[in-house]
């Protein structure tokens, strides 16, 4: 066991709450779960998927991380919104009829966000670096499928984000591992670009 520190990494718990929501989601995108397993996924999206990355990126800023600050705030909001989005329109508290392609630019939106964290990560570790490819590429697919009203593209998206959700899980996994070990049991890959500036050491 390592030795005792003031604060803990928040990193696997914000990995974690996005990949598992992730699976659950895409799972139901890819249409090996029933679409009307949303009602599931809902709940979930806002107690771990939202709640639990807003947490570990308040936490990522009192370590001095900005990379984590933004990625699980803003990851986490787009857990609330998603819910939200859903209990409003399946109510009738908001109407979402003819809505497909304005879901679809806000899907692409975040694909733009999370290449522009993707870069980030070269400067981290080949683990989150695939996590953040994959998202993008993910949220791209999901995003044009609604656009175009192409369902095999949303379908793909699917499949792709099922494959994201478990990096993401398999990041906080080594990480979670790796510090109860004191060592690295489980590879999280080094720095894709170490050269130039002053961060020579990737972020946990």
């Amino acid at each position: 066991m390592p030795a005792d520190t003031d604060t803990g990494n928040p990193a696997p718990l914000g990995l974690v709450g996005f990949g598992l929501t992730t699976v659950l989601l895409s799972l139901v995108n890819a249409n090996l779960l029933p679409g009307a397993g949303e009602a599931v996924v809902i709940p979930l999206a806002f107690a771990f998927g939202g709640t639990m990355q807003i947490i570990a990126g308040i936490m990522e800023y009192r370590e001095g991380n900005t990379f984590g600050t933004v990625a699980f705030s803003s990851y986490g909001a787009f857990w609330w919104w998603f819910g939200l989005l859903l209990i409003f329109g399946n109510n009738g508290w908001v109407s979402l009829d003819g809505a497909g392609t304005t879901i679809g630019v806000a899907l692409i939106l975040w694909g733009l966000f999370t290449t522009y964290m993707w870069i980030g990560t070269f400067r981290l570790n080949w683990a989150l670096w695939s996590v953040f490819l994959l998202l993008a590429v993910t949220f791209y697919l999901l995003g044009f499928g609604d656009l175009l009203g192409a369902t095999g593209l949303a379908v793909a998206g699917g499949y792709l984000g099922i494959l994201t959700g478990l990096d993401a899980m398999y990041v906080s996994f080594a990480e979670v591992t790796n510090w109860c070990f004191d060592g690295e049991v489980l590879p999280l890959g080094g720095v894709p670009y170490a050269g130039g500036g002053q961060r020579a050491e990737p972020a946990d």
